[in-house]
């Protein structure tokens, strides 16, 4: 009696994981949704930060530059691996 049990709470705790797949894909839909939206205002935060910076030194536009491609190049990195992750999600 007791494994009759246990493989019907099983087979209703598989159901109840089958129903929730499309929630886990709007979810993941959002989340990718978010981390492209977080790197976008990032990124647009670093230009503008950049600039202001470059208008009162300009004596160090370089540095400044090269260190906005950098931190933009981590923020973009991480964005793309969120979005693997999220579509990875989806597909699978």
């Amino acid at each position: 009696m007791k494994l009759y049990f246990f493989m019907e709470l099983l087979s209703i705790l598989l159901q109840a994981v089958v129903d929730l797949s499309a929630y886990a894909k709007i979810g993941a839909a959002v989340g990718a949704g978010l981390a492209i939206i977080g790197a976008g205002i990032s990124i647009g935060k670093i230009g503008t930060s950049t600039l202001e910076s470059m208008a009162r030194q300009p004596e160090i536009i370089n540095d400044l530059r090269s260190t906005m491609i950098i931190i933009a190049g981590l923020i973009e990195g991480a964005t793309l691996i969120a979005l693997v992750i999220c579509l990875l999600i989806v597909f699978i």
